[in-house]
């Protein structure tokens, strides 16, 4: 495969929720995606009616129209994302009687301001990056925690020194930015290191070329994608030192589930029904994997990606969603502690400027 059919495979299938390479709409991007929503449920079994005096007979009126809901994501289809696609293609939108769009994000694009300016009705994005955009103002809430821990890491060759997160200094350490540089930037904090001064920052994209091709010392990576692609790309776990933010103590939420307070408050009924689609989709995802790979596999751009790298992505995506000690009936729900944790690495690293309020942040009130 030449450097340029790798790049460009592996830019589109990467993760992004990032600060991301180049998927814009009309060049390529994943169009919006929506399912077909079927005719009305049949009526309460049982006989009798309930049906007002003086209403026209149920037969004689026309279904509820499907209430349309915009979800945007925070990269192009695959496998992080699939309990919404197995939502929408096995019909759990549509039986909430939801005509439901994902939408893939381009570059420079981050969730959180399309919701916050209503071009999307719900977002997928990280805890950190929900905490920052609620310090600036934005009214933001949490209805549902679908990863329940961070999957970021900074892969390293051996040969580049980087066994432990000090011997960053004076390194080409390849960073995601647009919301998804909170764990690196707590990390420096924790260091004492000055990023710009001490290191040689260079904003990453979503290849992972000019890692493998030596332009990078260190580089950003997801346990469940770009670290798949360094092995894909045939170098080893033995070659490799690998920093992981969780173990240093920075680690945070990641892909949650969230909606304006205004929506919460005036669509209650709304964000409810479409929660519970979503945590269905999920728990069904994660019970099947190879389905879940094949819901997503009819999504992704023809030849960015492989129904491998998706299997591999759905197994470390799995460990996100259901890790030890949690069950499937618990997708969707906000743990008080970790969220603590999240919101205190937050506030003592810098992303935020003033104590969270849990309140305010996340509800758990339309898990089911």
């Amino acid at each position: 495969m030449t450097r340029s059919r790798r790049s460009l495979l592996a830019l589109l299938s990467a993760l992004g929720p990032l600060a991301l390479a180049a998927v814009r709409p009309g060049a390529g991007q994943a169009a919006p995606t929506t399912a077909p929503v079927p005719g009305p449920a049949a009526g309460p079994a049982g006989g009798g009616t309930t049906t007002p005096p003086g209403a026209p007979p149920a037969a004689a009126r026309p279904p509820a129209a499907p209430v349309s809901i915009t979800l945007q994501l925070k990269w192009v289809p695959q496998a992080q994302f699939a309990g919404y696609y197995v939502a929408l293609d096995a019909g759990l939108y549509a039986e909430e009687r939801l005509d439901v769009t994902l939408l893939p994000v381009g570059p420079d694009v981050g969730a959180e301001p399309q919701v916050a300016g209503g071009q999307a009705d719900f977002g997928v994005g990280w805890g950190a990056s929900l905490l920052a955009a609620r310090d600036r103002g934005l009214p933001l809430v949490a209805v549902g925690q679908i990863f329940q821990s961070s999957g970021l890491l900074l892969v390293s060759r051996k040969a580049a020194g980087i066994a432990r997160p000090e011997d960053l200094r004076g390194k080409r350490v390849g960073v995601w930015y647009g919301g998804n540089e909170y764990e690196f930037l707590a990390l420096m904090d924790k260091l004492g290191y000055e990023p710009h001064r001490d290191l040689d920052v260079i904003e990453q994209g979503f290849s992972m070329d000019p890692f493998l091709d030596g332009e990078l010392d260190a580089a950003s990576a997801t346990t469940y994608n770009e670290y798949q692609l360094v092995l894909e790309a045939g170098l080893a776990p033995e070659e490799l030192n690998v920093i992981n933010y969780t173990d240093e103590g920075v680690g945070m939420l990641e892909d949650n589930l969230f909606t304006t307070e205004d929506t919460m408050a005036h669509r209650a009924d709304v964000v409810r029904r479409f929660v519970r689609a979503s945590v269905r989709g999920w728990q069904r995802a994660v019970a099947d994997e190879p389905l879940a790979v094949d819901t997503v596999m009819k999504y992704v751009e023809p030849g960015s990606t492989t129904a491998d790298h998706q299997a591999r992505m759905m197994g470390e995506v799995a460990k996100l969603v259901v890790p030890p000690g949690w069950s499937a009936d618990q997708i969707g729900v906000t743990d008080a502690q970790r969220f603590r944790r999240t919101a205190d690495i937050a506030l003592r690293f810098g992303v935020i400027s003033r104590p969270a309020d849990p309140a305010r942040s996340y509800t758990n009130a339309f898990v089911a």
